[in-house]
């Protein structure tokens, strides 16, 4: 089965996020689109739907969304949460991307 890891502190990240909006059903979104400077970029959002071609998963208590075709870009794709002191953002590990942009949200496959 495809799967995308989030880390342990991707998903408190995602909690607080959660909680901040003050909607305890919201999930955690993924998915890939055409753009960016390498071919493709990584979405990531909140939200509280799923559609008929969503697979979810439930990973440290967060529940994470993301579509069929996303899913086989992002298969083995592990999605961490990191704070230093260039500021705090999500970043991605993709098996698959062939190379990446300096930005680390757009990729190639």
């Amino acid at each position: 089965m495809s799967q995308v890891i989030l880390t342990e502190s991707a998903a408190q990240r995602v909690q607080t996020l959660i909680s901040m909006e003050g909607k305890p059903n919201l999930m955690l979104r993924l998915g890939v689109s055409g753009g960016g400077c390498s071919g493709f970029q990584y979405n990531i959002e909140l939200d509280d739907k799923t559609n008929e071609d969503d697979v979810v998963s439930e990973q440290h208590g967060v529940k994470l969304v993301v579509d069929q075709t996303s899913l086989e870009i992002l298969d083995g794709t592990m999605v961490d949460f990191v704070e230093d002191l260039m500021g705090a953002s999500f970043q991605f590990k993709n098996p698959q991307a062939t190379s990446t942009c300096g930005c680390g949200s757009s990729f190639s496959v």
